[in-house]
């Protein structure tokens, strides 16, 4: 169990929940420090102080406890034998993703979810009582310096629970206060939101943090009323199968059924129960997919399917009949409210909607708010129900990530805001392309100080800032073996120079949607910019560059492997301000995946696709305007191309090029330059050192590689060609 601080506050003989530390009371904007009603049945869970807090400056000592990941993590390092030991300890980040995978049993789950409900509605009165109010998981007390407040916004069952599987990785980012609106509370909508509103402008009058407000449902319509009313405040919306599409939904026409059925029959309850706890059945399915034990997984399918039928004793206790009316017509009201207001809404908003929402038509509300709202973005989830934070495969933070939609100022930062994948997230985004790794069976080499070349990434420069210039392959599908094999390897992340594409568009169009993108953004990419580039050397990153960007990555026939760089020096200078290490490298093996048969020129040359093309083109920001040559044309356009038989990816690394103590030298222009043509004649002897090498490489052939795993076992280390 992780470590827990604080208590929760509510009024006198109110049982609060243990999970849960700290309650804001909606009247006073005060903690309600009554210490008769602190709830601590195990000494692990500490209690504050009874001095007044605000809640905002708030700060609490953590209690640990037994059974934390990093005492797993010790005792893991434990039981390996000394040289796996000694090889993990100097890389942390092997060992963590090693535990990525059992890591998954420590996040909370659905079950969490109805054991925490079931606190706040016990005792006498229990949560059925009482005005709504804030609290704060206990498991969020460890968060980033400066972090921004996120307001959770419940849906319709009220508990404020709802992110209960994400509190752990959110709590780092975030201050986290949830809102719990109690069983018998019938608060109006408007009084809902003057509530959050005034909590809202509290923290705003005396924070620059901004504050996020995350709510689904009903909750979203609360977060976009709050947003209409305050166009002034620096507020981030993150918005759940949003209750504005209310009148399009099957719901509207429950209310008269409620209104007539006894309180004895709770009709809606069972199927509103299967919304949330999905099907048992397709998860089992997923599992068997994923190469579980089948011992474990119908066995955790049994536990499921026991654990519903108790489920539903607790979702009437949050929703019985007259309560479940309630929100209802709570729901009808804010969706009014919200709808009306939209065009006063200018906060930068994020609308998450699922594909298989049962009761809101969520897909095409998320297009409708995102062609309204002016500064709106959309992420689909295809496979997801209505209960969108309950999923196993949702990860919010994953998706703030992917999304650039992170800050802890008045505009997001891709460097100071920008946070390491966990190696969760990493294992999960690393799973999602090892179809490529494994069909390409990746061969690294790397240039050691002597000039001895080996095997694998031990003459990578350990400290920045390092720059690697290299080639960037057909569509670029280099990038991901080498990034991930970077991170696995040698804990070093590569930030990529990216297209400005895969961030923001001029105009909707032909592009593949933003979302595409995510995965890169998340793994540390950043717009092409000389301020972002600066910025990245003087933090001392890892930078990746390819001076050659789309024209080399979109190659004509017959142009594999061929420079397209520009005649200017672009990188020289700055990377000499910073005394950086310049590693350059080649990568062969895109022609032992692909031809290409239908290039630009053939392209351009049909009326349409010409066309297609221009419009492809106005879409987002041009780069290198002001460059002659063939390497001005950066047109995307997807070459046409036929596949081969798979062959295999060979990198290669060569000696890093000291620019340490050179910074006046290289200011001189022609200096600069030679240095540039140093690097791009470099490049060149690491393609054609490949492209030579790999052809005595008994392993080339896919066919020979599965011959070699099928003897040796699947995980082993290919051999290659001799170095």
């Amino acid at each position: 169990m992780a470590a827990v601080t604080g208590a929760y506050f509510f009024s006198a003989g109110f049982t609060p929940s243990p999970a849960v530390r700290s309650c804001l009371s909606p009247s006073s904007g005060k903690l309600n420090l009554n210490s008769s009603s602190v709830y601590n049945p195990i000494q692990q869970y500490a209690v504050t102080s009874e001095e007044p807090i605000s809640p905002s400056t708030s700060s609490t000592t953590t209690t640990k406890t037994t059974g934390s990941f990093l005492d797993n993590l010790r005792l893991k390092v434990k039981q390996l034998d000394e040289e796996e030991a000694v090889e993990n300890i100097k890389n942390p980040f092997r060992l963590e993703l090693e535990e990525a995978a059992s890591l998954v049993k420590y996040r909370k789950s659905l079950k969490d979810y109805f054991e925490e409900s079931k606190c706040f509605n016990r005792s006498e009165g229990g949560g059925c009582g009482g005005p709504p109010r804030w609290f704060s998981p206990l498991e969020c007390s460890s968060r980033l310096e400066d972090s921004p407040l996120l307001l959770y916004l419940p849906g319709i069952d009220g508990v404020g629970l709802g992110l209960v599987r994400q509190q752990c990785s959110l709590g780092k980012m975030f201050d986290i206060w949830c809102l719990h609106i109690p069983v018998k509370d019938r608060t109006s909508f408007t009084g809902l939101v003057k509530l959050v509103e005034g909590t809202v402008r509290t923290e705003s009058n005396h924070s620059t943090r901004p504050i996020y407000l995350v709510g689904e449902s009903l909750g979203a319509c609360l977060a976009l009323a709050v947003a209409a009313r305050n166009p002034d405040i620096d507020l981030s919306l993150i918005l759940a199968n949003p209750g504005t599409s209310f009148k399009k939904s099957q719901l509207e026409p429950l209310i008269p059924v409620l209104e007539i059925i006894p309180d004895q029959l709770q009709l809606g309850l069972p199927y509103m129960l299967s919304l949330m706890t999905g099907d048992p059945l397709k998860e089992a399915m997923a599992n068997v997919i994923k190469g579980f034990p089948l011992q474990q997984i119908f066995g955790a399918l049994s536990q499921d399917v026991t654990a519903m039928s108790s489920y539903l004793s607790v979702l009437s206790d949050i929703l019985p009949r007259e309560t479940l009316l309630w929100k209802l017509q709570l729901l009808k009201s804010a969706s009014a409210y919200a709808n009306s207001r939209l065009h006063a809404v200018k906060a930068q908003t994020l609308v998450l909607c699922s594909g298989k929402d049962q009761l809101l038509p969520s897909q095409a509300e998320g297009q409708r708010l995102y062609d309204t709202l002016p500064n709106c973005e959309n992420r689909s989830f295809q496979d997801s129900g209505h209960f969108l934070f309950l999923e196993n495969e949702i990860d919010i933070v994953t998706i703030i990530k992917g999304t650039s939609f992170y800050r802890r100022g008045a505009n997001h930062d891709y460097i100071s805001d920008y946070l390491l994948p966990s190696p969760p997230e990493f294992r999960k985004i690393y799973e999602s392309n090892r179809l490529i790794v494994q069909a390409t069976s990746p061969v690294l080499l790397s240039t050691l100080e002597d000039g001895k070349i080996v095997r694998g990434l031990a003459g990578i420069p350990s400290e920045g800032p390092v720059l690697y210039v290299g080639y960037h392959m057909l569509l670029g599908f280099e990038l991901t073996p080498m990034v991930t094999q970077f991170l696995i390897e040698r804990n070093i992340l590569m930030r990529g120079i990216a297209h400005p594409s895969m961030f923001r568009r001029l105009k909707e169009g032909m592009l593949p949607s933003l979302s595409e993108f995510d995965t890169f953004r998340a793994m540390g990419a950043v717009p092409v910019s000389g301020k972002l580039f600066y910025q990245l050397l003087s933090s001392k990153s890892h930078v990746l560059l390819y001076p050659g960007g789309v024209r080399e990555a979109c190659h004509r026939k017959g142009e594999e492997y061929k420079l397209f760089w520009p005649e200017q020096s672009e990188f020289i200078r700055m990377a000499a301000r910073f005394g950086t290490k310049i590693v350059p490298f080649g990568v062969v093996g895109e022609d032992d995946l692909f031809e290409v048969v239908f290039d630009y020129d053939d392209q351009m040359k049909v009326p349409f696709l010409r066309d297609y093309i221009t419009k492809i083109a106005e879409q987002s920001k041009s780069v290198r305007t002001e460059a002659n040559g063939e390497v001005s044309n950066q047109d995307m356009h997807l070459p046409g191309v036929l596949p081969k038989f798979p062959g295999r990816f060979y990198y290669y690394f060569g000696k890093p090029i000291e620019t340490e103590g050179r910074k006046k030298e290289l200011r001189d222009k022609e200096k600069a330059h030679e240095l540039y043509m140093q690097v791009k004649s470099e490049v060149e002897n690491c393609l054609a050192f490949l492209k030579e090498k790999r052809e005595s490489d008994p392993y080339r052939n896919l066919l020979t590689r599965l011959a070699y795993q099928a003897t040796h076992g699947f995980p082993s280390e290919i051999p290659t060609f001799e170095l």
